[in-house]
């Protein structure tokens, strides 16, 4: 009973999180109107600006999901070429690695309850108003509370595995740094994605999992790296019925991350020992509850390069 009933606490976690996104990416996108596909279409017009602009625009909506759908769709409608929306998708990757920082620093470093509540507290005012942009503004700040409480309630909801010696031997077998088990945990990591449709879910209840010392190092970067490649779902789907351009934009979504993934997979060891040299503290020096406190920065680290 009370495993049902923690399944069920996760879920809803995770629900409220996703939701808190949903309402926080609709209200961004309606407050900038069609300003976003102005920008777009006058800040592609080189390749640089197209990896800025997607980059850009992702931070600013939190979806990269949502970015490069919209590209998928101007494509589809000529209004952007396939080289400027390879650029795009190319910075919308790079700027979905925001949401793991915000996790990251304000989730784990910081009572975030207390954000939830005061942006909220902006949010109830705003939402009465006969201003439409100030309703849409509204959006943006219960979208953050949501979110922070839906980050807040899913560490309260992962119970203390550390006195079942059974379930951690075999979480345990997911992180000796054999291929094989690297290679599994891209699969689940990827699977989860393309199911809850959101890396940035993802990869907050993979940073979760690693605070509350359920899995280590190898598990939770191998899954960021199935995060990854399951986020392309997303664009493949918005693509089904459309030109061929547009078809194409999509499946440079797809090979670029799966190229990207799989160059992190062959380079595994290397990578960690790499992004453990640029973040602050040595993990491998680590042990216990240091350890877990320094893997959240660790894992958006590893996320971002």
């Amino acid at each position: 009973m009370n495993a049902i009933l923690t399944i069920f606490k996760i879920a809803g976690s995770l629900g409220l999180f996703l939701y808190g996104m949903k309402i926080l990416s609709d209200g961004l996108q309606k407050a900038a109107g069609n300003k976003m596909k102005n920008f777009l279409q006058l800040m592609t017009k080189n390749r640089f600006l197209s990896v800025l602009t997607g980059l850009l625009i992702t931070v600013i909506i939190q979806s990269s999901s949502a970015t490069t759908v919209m590209v998928v769709s101007f494509v589809n409608a000529s209004l952007i070429n396939l080289v400027q929306a390879i650029g795009v998708i190319i910075g919308a990757n790079i700027g979905t690695t925001i949401t793991g920082w915000i996790v990251a620093i304000l989730g784990f470093s910081m009572d975030i309850t207390v954000l939830a509540l005061c942006s909220i507290a902006i949010a109830l005012p705003l939402m009465f108003s006969s201003h439409t942009k100030r309703r849409e503004v509204a959006e943006i700040f219960l979208g953050f509370g949501l979110l922070f409480f839906g980050l807040t309630y899913l560490q309260l909801s992962m119970p203390d595995i550390s006195q079942h010696q059974g379930v951690m031997e075999f979480l345990a077998l997911f992180d000796n740094g054999s291929f094989l088990s690297i290679l599994v945990c891209i699969i689940l990591g990827t699977l989860l994605t393309i199911v809850v449709q959101s890396s940035s879910a993802t990869m907050a209840i993979t940073i979760t999992m690693a605070f509350q010392g359920w899995i280590g190092v190898n598990t939770a970067t191998a899954l960021c790296l199935g995060q990854n490649i399951g986020t392309t779902i997303t664009a493949y789907i918005a693509s089904i019925g459309t030109s061929t351009n547009a078809k194409r934009a999509a499946w440079a979504h797809i090979l670029f991350n799966v190229a990207g993934s799989l160059v992190a997979l062959i380079l595994f060891k290397p990578m960690l020992r790499f992004v453990n040299m640029i973040t602050p503290g040595d993990i491998y020096s680590f042990t216990g509850t240091k350890l877990q406190q320094s893997l959240p920065t660790f894992l958006a680290m590893y996320h971002t390069t």
